[in-house]
């Protein structure tokens, strides 16, 4: 790759366009899901919909780290922050997800202090300025952001640091990919595979999906004509009845992932034996937790914590929208009580929720909302 231009070109974007359609059977309804929230926020930007044929259909999966996270460990957060001597760091994304009692934002309102980071190493660099506080950094993301956590606990090991914890929020893609091929209510044909992941864990635990499931998959980039392309390679695999894993994010993704990412994960965490997902429940060995090496910096141990699992308002429909059972615009409060400025949903709140993409991008769901208000 030299230019971004090159993977936003109209022309390809057409020729890939009439491609598909060409590969499209009389009669038959085609629905993939684009498993990262970075797909659907291009799918939406650039508004891929228009290049495909009405009977292909995407629909997002769980892929947003931010809106899996359920609000009781918000409210885990909040209650630790509240702790005398206590200082919190996180994403900036984290800062607006709604709790039980409010968000990041409505706690230091309120006395806390939850300070914004760009990196874990950040946090380490304050606890090293801060000596009499307790520093503890709230760390959230699938596989791709583990690895950053992982070498942060190795540098305050090696440094001594007495004042350095993480609240480990990490999850894993592939138990919520299962659980959604589990789930009764969802035919799918296929899968754009998640880019961001895959750069550490590579292609081959996808694997399952083609052999266990008979779906297909297709690990994209996540320019447009990276996932058109991704959007016509799964088309083929269908036309002549395969079911592979295919990387087309090769100039990006090694087949066997970042072996020096997934040994420094190793060294610093393993699996929780369950995990709770927002719009999915519990599910076994999907998140990570410190090991015991690194028992003096796990915030879990080091704090005392409510543990209450809190049900989502009963207007907001995250778990549905996760799930791709749901499109936004179908959810009763979307871009009326829930907005981007006044989220009830974490999908709204997040870069990569795909209630922020759809209110943002969507440009048929806003005449939608009003339609159905006027109605």
């Amino acid at each position: 790759m030299r230019f971004v231009d090159e993977f936003r070109d109209a022309e390809k974007a057409r020729a890939l366009s009439a491609k598909i359609a060409d590969l499209c059977e009389p009669g038959r309804e085609y629905k993939f899901m684009e498993v990262c929230g970075g797909h659907t926020h291009t799918i939406y930007k650039h508004g891929l919909e228009d290049y495909l044929p009405e009977n292909i259909t995407l629909v997002h999966g769980p892929g947003c780290p931010v809106c899996v996270i359920p609000m009781g460990r918000v409210d885990d957060s909040i209650h630790i922050a509240r702790q005398p001597d206590v200082l919190m760091t996180s994403f900036g994304d984290m800062m607006r997800v709604p709790g039980s009692g409010g968000s990041f934002f409505d706690s230091n309102a309120e006395g806390t202090n939850i300070r914004m980071v760009y990196s874990p190493l950040d946090s380490l660099k304050i606890a090293r300025q801060n000596p009499d506080q307790q520093v503890v950094f709230m760390a959230i993301g699938f596989e791709t952001t583990a690895p950053s956590t992982a070498m942060t606990l190795l540098r305050a090991e090696a440094e001594g640091l007495e004042n350095f914890s993480v609240f480990c929020n990490h999850v894993t893609i592939i138990p919520a990919i299962k659980a959604i091929l589990d789930s009764p209510d969802l035919r799918l044909d296929g899968f754009l595979g998640p880019g961001h992941v895959s750069t550490v864990i590579g292609c081959r635990p996808y694997e399952f999906i083609a052999r266990d499931y008979e779906k297909p998959i297709v690990v994209s980039g996540f320019e447009p004509l990276d996932i058109l392309q991704s959007i016509y390679m799964l088309m083929v695999q269908l036309r002549e009845e395969r079911c592979e894993v295919e990387n087309q994010y090769g100039r990006v993704v090694p087949w066997n992932g970042n072996l020096t990412a997934l040994k420094v994960i190793g060294e610093t965490m393993r699996l929780r034996p369950y995990f709770e997902w927002r719009g999915l429940g519990f599910i076994s060995h999907s998140a990570t937790e410190l090991t015991d090496r690194f028992a003096k910096f796990d915030a879990e141990r080091r704090f005392e914590l409510p543990g209450v699992r809190v049900a989502d308002p009963k207007a907001c429909q995250c778990g549905e929208v996760l799930k791709g059972v749901l499109k936004p615009w179908e959810c009763k409060v979307f871009g009326t009580a829930c907005t981007p400025e006044t989220p009830i949903g974490t999908c709204m709140v997040s870069p990569e929720g795909a209630c922020a993409a759809y209110y943002n991008f969507g440009r048929f769901s806003r005449e939608r909302v009003k339609e159905a208000s006027r109605a």
